[in-house]
């Protein structure tokens, strides 16, 4: 990664590790700590109640939800990006934000999304990310609806990072939110919220590596009490996070 916020160099992981370490941290300004995917609604149902059930809650969002879908959308992202096919592209950013589930969990997919491309535009861009930024308000007639998994695909690969690298890294920034949002509504210690994303490791990484072999067909889940949790969230009588 270059000393002025440039592309990273296909032989430099530290600057890419580096790079997604900022954009992936909490502290990163696209407001991740105010959406729980649904879990608020399913802890106040009696569903998760402990740091077991949690685990395998988010083991089964991870692995058929929104963390499998979302690996291979930023994945094919990033392709499309390399490829310099636009018309790809405005596919994937159309697809991603129209197979959210619920009015809420399209609000945290695109509301982060959108939040995260004006982070990247005002503080890290490149010449490559604003032309397809512009591109593509030009295609959608207005601002895309960005999902994050696809904002962090583009911007990823229009710096030149690895979608070997870039994959993992965030399905476990997801697996990681998640875990908070359980550590904060149940609650649990911190150090159980620790446990559990170490436990996650080998699933972050097989659904990272199944990402790469995978195409749009692929797209598809059911975590469907999930979904039907996020969709019950939105009329949820006392609330801490917006899904």
């Amino acid at each position: 990664m270059t000393g002025g916020g440039g592309p990273s160099s296909p032989d430099d992981p530290i600057g890419d590790l580096l790079l997604l370490q900022v954009w992936l941290s909490p502290a990163f300004p696209v407001g991740g700590f105010t959406y729980s995917h649904g879990l608020e609604w399913a802890i106040d149902a009696g569903d998760v109640t402990d740091a077991a059930a949690l685990g395998h809650w988010l083991a089964d969002v991870l692995d058929h939800g929104a963390g499998r879908s979302d690996a291979i959308l930023l994945v094919q992202a990033m392709r499309a990006v390399v490829a310099e096919d636009l018309d790809r592209l405005a596919e994937i950013v159309e697809l991603a934000a129209a197979f959210q589930p619920s009015k809420e969990r399209r609000l945290e997919a695109t509301a982060q999304g959108a939040a995260f491309v004006r982070a990247i535009a005002d503080t890290w861009s490149t010449p490559a990310f604003d032309r397809l930024t512009a591109e593509l308000a030009t295609r959608f007639a207005g601002p895309p609806p960005w999902t994050h998994a696809v904002a962090v695909g583009v911007a990823a690969a229009a710096h030149g990072a690895r979608e070997a690298d870039v994959a993992p890294a965030f399905v476990q920034a997801f697996a990681a939110n998640l875990i908070s949002a359980g550590v904060r509504a149940i609650p649990l210690g911190q150090s159980e919220g620790l446990r559990l994303l170490r436990g996650l490791g080998p699933l972050v990484r097989r659904i990272a590596e199944a990402a790469a072999r995978a195409d749009l067909d692929d797209v598809g889940g059911a975590a469907i009490l999930a979904d039907v949790a996020s969709m019950r969230h939105e009329t949820q009588y006392t609330r801490l996070f917006r899904s």
